[in-house]
């Protein structure tokens, strides 16, 4: 004797295969969406940066955090001098601006890839270079425990329309 499945269950089968591929199509695109968005420390790093307040930058780092600009050679240390490489930045820079394009997380490590964007005052242009940022966050991703910024500061130069040697004022 041979049996036949009825058509109630060759339906039924049809409609869990469906199911099945509409749910995993849902849960990839969702594992998609996810991978393009910036973590959270990330996003809250590019707010402070094109916000107008030091202070929010600074508080995004640990108590012994260092912020290190490799373009310019210096490194701070801790949120209060975190907070005024940020407000020292703002005062020669208007509209500073940080464009998250794509990040990569590899543990404590995150890579950024930017733009970052401004007009340098009494420069002729504004600029927008890329930059690359490596964080690296506390154990539970709350707190920054090392930042490096790496960008050229000989492009960034050029596309101001400064020369080479040009430093901020008061220096």
């Amino acid at each position: 004797m041979t049996v036949r499945p009825s058509r109630a269950m060759i339906a039924l089968t049809a409609a869990a295969a469906v199911c099945a591929t509409v749910g995993a199509a849902t849960t990839a695109h969702a594992a998609q969406e996810a991978a393009r968005r910036p973590p959270r420390i990330v996003a809250d790093w590019a707010r402070a940066w094109n916000g107008t307040d030091p202070q929010a930058l600074g508080a995004l780092f640990t108590t012994d955090g260092t912020y290190t600009d490799e373009a310019v050679g210096i490194t701070f240390r801790g949120p209060q001098e975190i907070s005024g490489w940020k407000a020292r930045a703002d005062s020669i820079i208007d509209q500073v601006h940080v464009t998250v394009r794509a990040t990569h997380r590899d543990g404590g490590r995150i890579t950024v890839d930017a733009v970052y964007a401004g007009h340098l005052k009494g420069a002729p242009k504004p600029f927008a270079v890329p930059m690359t940022t490596l964080l690296e966050v506390d154990r539970g991703s709350c707190r920054i425990t090392s930042d490096q910024d790496r960008y050229s500061l000989a492009t960034l130069l050029t596309q101001s329309g400064l020369p080479a040697d040009w430093t901020p004022p008061g220096h």
